[in-house]
């Protein structure tokens, strides 16, 4: 039995679900209590909220992309981000499949319409990385055009820095047992479904190609100028917490209250390179 079989079973192997949370080296035993995550939660959102702003009279552009593992937290890491800001300057993108124009244009063409103009955040739920991952492993690109994105990919976050934009890569990563759990819970929840894609149940059985793809793509375009951060996010509390921090940390914005953004955890926020297998 194949692991993209096992999730349309009606419970899945013992195994499977009692090593969920340790999967992956997953450095913490239990999830963080509801109540601590709540507090820092909001603590943080209103940092984010100054941040935002200090982006409107300033003018400063926010841009932040979230890539990772299916099933690792993207949307809610995202919807944690935007819940009390001002959605007319904070926004998020997630594009379907390029349309046959699309197709026939530069590659980065159809992200740089939605990049932010001066005081706007954007928040990119899947990128122009969907090259070096998805389209990569399900064959959907060449292989030249692989390696021209990695050749590109630098040049092209470089010249976003030097004009001004504050560019942040965030990559959520989550143990294959854990994977496996949360696509259960997905195809067993009719509300949740539809998160289930039919390029999901063909990639359940790529992990080591995946696996791959990320440590190519770490490889070829953490740079200064734009690095990685591998957020590892069995729990989703904690990887929501970080992926705020990494951002807010960052920035000098006004107001702001250090101790309360402190730091991203150094167990579970992993910079770039370091995070090879």
């Amino acid at each position: 039995m194949t692991a993209g079989s096992e999730i349309d079973l009606d419970n899945l192997p013992p195994e499977i679900i009692a090593g969920a949370f340790a999967s992956g080296g997953y450095p913490y035993k239990k999830r963080m209590k509801r109540g601590r995550y709540e507090r820092e939660l909001r603590a943080l959102q209103i940092e984010l909220l100054k941040m935002q702003d200090w982006a409107r009279a300033s003018g400063a552009r926010i841009v932040v992309l979230f890539e990772g593992r299916d099933a690792a937290g993207k949307g809610g890491s995202i919807s944690r981000f935007r819940q009390h800001l001002n959605p007319r300057h904070a926004r998020a993108v997630a594009l379907s499949k390029p349309t046959d124009t699309e197709r026939g244009q530069w590659y980065f063409q159809r992200y740089i319409a939605h990049l932010p103009t001066a005081g706007d955040i954007t928040l990119f739920d899947r990128s122009w990385y969907n090259r070096a991952g998805v389209e990569r492993v399900m064959e959907f690109c060449t292989e030249q055009q692989v390696a021209q994105f990695f050749r590109e990919a630098p040049e092209f976050e470089h010249s976003l820095s030097r004009d001004g934009i504050h560019l942040f890569k965030l990559f959520l990563t989550i143990g294959r047992e854990q994977q496996l759990t949360r696509f259960h819970r997905r195809r067993s929840d009719p509300l949740k479904r539809w998160k289930l894609s039919p390029v999901d149940y063909a990639a359940i059985d790529k992990w080591d190609d995946y696996t791959a793809a990320r440590d190519d793509m770490l490889r070829h375009t953490h740079t200064d100028h734009a690095p990685w951060y591998v957020i590892r996010a069995n729990d989703k509390r904690r990887a929501r917490l970080n992926c705020l921090r990494v951002v807010l940390a960052a920035l000098d914005y006004t107001g702001k209250d250090a101790a309360v953004v402190g730091a991203p955890d150094n167990k579970i926020v992993v910079r770039g390179v370091d995070a090879i297998s």
